[in-house]
């Protein structure tokens, strides 16, 4: 008869155990148990990068990789592209459910009303190189922010966690268009409480001298799809630092920073850059079969970007979305010159073996760049973008984290595979 166990025969010792399996998982803690001699650690698994690991249980965001599944809370991500906005999903993923009206009405003025900055981290920005990468600035302004909210320490009281985060979503646009405006060298432009969430990034990223600037609406609406599709993403690079530093019970506001930091790295944040590099680097249309040839035969370290993904085995939901919010903008913003390199290559690599073998589908990176690129934006404000809406994410992780019982301050095992005891040798008896 069927039972929820797993039978381990260990074949060095001849016993035999029966480890419980829960929500198709076992407890790494309870292989602890298979030891070889007394005084054994006991047994470990070994999962570089995480492979196969679940470091935590969430009810946050579901992702079926192989059938292109995305969910936030339970709500398919395409409803959610179509028929809400980044506030409202923040919403609900930092509470679980959708916002009745007076709700989201107090969320938003909340969120609104803690967009200003305080006077010092301007001067704080100010100290920043001209040239000064504008994430790297963002990192460091976010970590800053911990020195002047002292209160956001009290992580166990819901209340200051609520502030906190009402601060940091409303703040991190603020941030992003002041380290922008910095590094163009231009004056910074104040939020305006009468925009909306979007529409006020615009405003501080481009007014000039109007009295009033407009946003377009076209890409106010581009940039909340854009915002709705990168709010979450399970327990990637970023939120798993969020996690760890957070575990530790530091505050907020240097957990995000941490989190920024590793959203900083090309390998995450900065993929979409990595695709227009290399969309740039083919140059044109007619070029593309002979680079997909480079790509497959390995030559000089050519990989195709924006295609593939560490959980998705099949056509990335956000990729089918963005593809048509690109679509809009160009109607807006003229027609990117390198969209025609990027459908084609899309178009050929979805019909080659080589890509549909090895399951090599266009992710989210893979046309957010060509957009943000159309808005008038340089490629080292991609991840900046990034963070701005990933921050509700990452505070919602956050959260249940430190509300998890099972949850104690990250420390991964190792094997070690160093040298054994060694005694100290004097100076002069060294070769």
């Amino acid at each position: 008869m069927a039972s929820n166990t797993l039978t381990i025969i260990d074949n060095r010792t001849g016993k035999k155990y029966e480890i419980p399996v829960n929500n198709g998982a076992i407890n790494a803690s309870d292989l602890r148990q298979i030891t070889v001699s007394e005084g054994d650690f006991g047994l470990m698994s070994y999962d570089p990068a995480f492979m196969n690991t679940a470091s935590c249980q969430s009810k946050i965001t579901y992702i079926d990789g192989d059938k292109g599944i995305l969910r936030y809370r339970g709500y398919p991500i395409e409803q959610l592209a179509e028929k809400s906005n980044y506030l409202e999903t923040a919403y609900l993923i930092l509470h679980g459910g959708l916002p009745t009206k007076p709700q989201l009405e107090e969320w938003s003025y909340n969120i609104t009303h803690h967009t200003i900055l305080h006077e010092n981290v301007k001067k704080f920005i100010d100290g920043f190189h001209h040239d000064a990468h504008p994430m790297g600035m963002l990192v460091s302004a976010v970590g800053a922010l911990s020195t002047f909210y002292a209160d956001a320490k009290n992580i166990f009281d819901p209340e200051s966690r609520k502030k906190q985060t009402y601060r940091l979503i409303g703040k991190m646009p603020t941030l992003a268009a002041f380290v922008y405006r910095h590094s163009t060298g231009m004056p910074y432009a104040y939020p305006d409480n009468d925009l909306s969430y979007t529409g006020n990034l615009l405003n501080m990223l481009f007014k000039m001298t109007e009295l009033k600037y407009k946003p377009q609406p076209v890409l106010e609406k581009a940039l909340d799809v854009l915002f709705i599709l990168h709010a979450d993403h399970e327990q990637n690079c970023s939120t798993n630092a969020m996690r760890g530093v957070g575990s530790s019970h530091s505050d907020p506001y240097c957990a995000v920073a941490a989190a920024a930091a590793a959203l900083y790295g090309p390998l995450h944040g900065g993929a979409n850059e990595a695709v227009l590099r290399m969309l740039m680097e083919i140059g044109s249309k007619d070029k593309v079969p002979e680079f997909i040839k480079r790509v497959k035969e390995g030559r000089g370290k050519v990989m195709l970007m924006g295609f593939g993904h560490r959980v998705y085995k099949n056509y990335d939901p956000r990729a089918r979305i963005i593809k048509q919010v690109a679509d809009s903008v160009f109607e807006v913003k003229g027609r990117n010159p390198l969209l025609d390199i990027a459908l084609e290559l899309e178009r050929i690599a979805l019909e080659d073996d080589y890509f549909i073998k090895r399951k090599l589908y266009p992710n989210v990176d893979f046309y957010s760049g060509l957009i943000y690129q159309s808005m008038g934006l340089p490629m080292d404000m991609f991840p900046v973008l990034f963070a701005i809406p990933r921050t509700s994410g990452w505070i919602s992780q956050w959260e249940e984290m430190l509300l998890d019982p099972e949850q104690k301050i990250a420390r991964p095992r190792q094997i070690y595979k160093g040298a054994d005891k060694r005694d100290y040798v004097p100076m002069d008896k060294r070769k």
